[in-house]
């Protein structure tokens, strides 16, 4: 009891109130509770999953740069041109490092090589409302773990992180026409010969 006691004595629900943060360690999981009941969270994840198959999802930095060279453009215009087929769409841009160099200087070189990608993509076209996320790992989530410089740490990464809250389609909880809106598109009439050997439409 006097262990228990000693444990509770300092912790926040005994101090006055104010006294602690609330940083969103109760609010992100009654969030993500939300975005699983209303479905949405399966749909962000099976858009990301799509988003990474269809295009490069990450682009790779020379040492100590933020500057994109030509092989990150084209990486992006492929990425930009995915994005603006999905209006609705939010995404997040990573930033990360090698693990050279102090973790205070890789977070801010982080930072600033996610702000190069976000910055490009608007130019093509991409309201920078739908990249509201700009985030830096700095060196914390090395691919190859590595003392040395290494071109495959140094990275972004974008990933779709949800949907315009307000925007109409959303709104009506037209989730899956988001997701499917291009197969729907491309859906084309297949003729097919029936047991009398005349053509039938498919569906028919």
């Amino acid at each position: 009891m006097l262990a228990l006691g000693a444990c509770t004595e300092g912790s926040q629900w005994n101090g006055e109130a104010g006294k602690f943060l609330d940083e969103g360690g109760f609010g992100n999981p009654t969030m993500n509770n939300r975005l699983i009941m209303s479905g949405e969270l399966d749909y962000v994840v099976n858009l990301n999953q799509r988003f990474a198959n269809d295009v490069p999802t990450m682009v790779n930095f020379a040492f100590n740069s933020a500057t994109l060279d030509g092989q990150a453009r084209a990486i992006l215009d492929k990425q930009a041109d995915w994005i603006r087929q999905f209006p609705e769409v939010k995404f997040k841009v990573f930033g990360h490092t090698d693990l050279v160099g102090s973790n205070a200087y890789n977070k801010r070189l982080g930072l600033r090589r996610a702000n190069a990608v976000v910055a490009y993509l608007a130019t093509r076209g991409i309201s920078r409302s739908r990249l509201q996320a700009v985030v830096s790992y700095g060196e914390t989530q090395p691919l190859i773990v590595t003392q040395d410089k290494e071109r495959r740490n140094r990275r972004t990464v974008t990933e779709v992180s949800g949907f315009v809250g307000r925007h109409p389609t959303i709104l009506n909880g037209k989730y899956a026409q988001v997701i499917h809106r291009e197969y729907v598109e491309s859906a084309t009439e297949v003729s097919s010969k029936n047991e009398a050997g005349t053509v039938d439409s498919a569906g028919n």
